[in-house]
């Protein structure tokens, strides 16, 4: 399975791409296509998955087509932040007239019901095609990840975590299932508590996926980290990112490093994305906090 990936594709008539196939991995793509583009993009995967669109702009009616199976589907305007949800083995095709600014969540059906399982469900039998649709889980979602795809910093740990919330929410709202038991966790054992949070201290940059983890605890993927949420109380991710937090003030406050080497060694990607996520979390930028709470 590839690492989870992230990045932001401009297009425009000029653009040669006529076909796409999404690999064995998570990933969240951003495209902008700058203008008309009369010929469509056909879309497949190598493994079984779905295509989840958020459009960022409107779209005027007769501006987007989309086929599935071969047959083209009417779609009519579409306002900011509404969802598209098509099955990749489906072949869908789609093109734009005028400008087109949309989210792309590929989403693996193996992650997907995997979930469905943790969650309590049978496996999911198909997911309809949802066409134009307004979801603000996704929509929410798409806003937050939008402004940030081109910057670094998106640890493989974060996305991987994404994954599972995407998942959930795709099973509860649009998967053919039906409860086959009530959901439970327990949290994790002692010994699985003490030895995640050891390879997660070792491990400041996330670059340990949720995969990883879950082995080690002997765990599924889902089972791993609804345990962990049971036992901290927060995301995986989250507690991480709070362990790089405490770390950073630690230094900030003890040790006369520049903000880069601070970031480095808080396991962040650089000074931008720990300044970014050091103001989002403390309330303030780390030059600040370290000028009031500094030695």
């Amino acid at each position: 399975m590839l690492q989870p990936w992230t990045n932001v594709l401009h297009l425009d008539r000029s653009s040669m791409m006529a076909n796409h196939c999404y690999a064995d991995r998570f990933s969240v793509v951003r495209v902008m296509q700058l203008d008309d583009r009369p010929e469509p993009i056909s879309k497949t995967t190598s493994v079984p998955s779905l295509l989840v669109s958020v459009f960022i702009q409107p779209v005027r009616a007769a501006g987007y087509h989309l086929s599935i199976d071969g047959a083209h589907i009417p779609i009519g305007a579409i306002p900011a932040f509404n969802t598209n949800i098509v099955d990749l083995e489906a072949e869908p095709a789609m093109w734009a007239l005028g400008g087109l600014d949309y989210v792309h969540f590929n989403m693996r059906r193996s992650a997907i019901d995997d979930t469905a399982a943790e969650l309590g469900y049978g496996r999911v039998s198909a997911f309809r095609p949802i066409v134009n649709r307004e979801d603000i889980v996704l929509a929410q979602i798409a806003k937050t990840m939008a402004p940030v795809l081109g910057a670094s910093g998106s640890s493989p740990l974060a996305l991987d975590q994404l994954e599972l919330i995407l998942s959930a929410h795709l099973v509860q709202r649009y998967g053919e299932t039906k409860r086959t038991h009530a959901a439970t966790t327990r949290g994790l054992a002692s010994w699985q508590r003490r030895h995640v949070t050891e390879l997660l201290r070792a491990n400041l940059d996330g670059s340990l996926r949720l995969t990883d983890l879950a082995h080690a605890c002997d765990l599924s993927v889902s089972h791993f980290a609804r345990s962990f949420k049971r036992s901290f109380g927060v995301s995986c991710h989250r507690w991480l990112t709070e362990l790089r937090i405490d770390r950073a003030k630690q230094l900030l406050s003890s040790a006369e490093l520049t903000l880069t080497h601070v970031a480095v060694q808080s396991g962040f990607a650089d000074q931008a994305a720990f300044t970014r996520t050091f103001r989002r979390i403390v309330g303030v930028p780390p030059g600040r906090w370290r000028r009031e709470h500094g030695r």
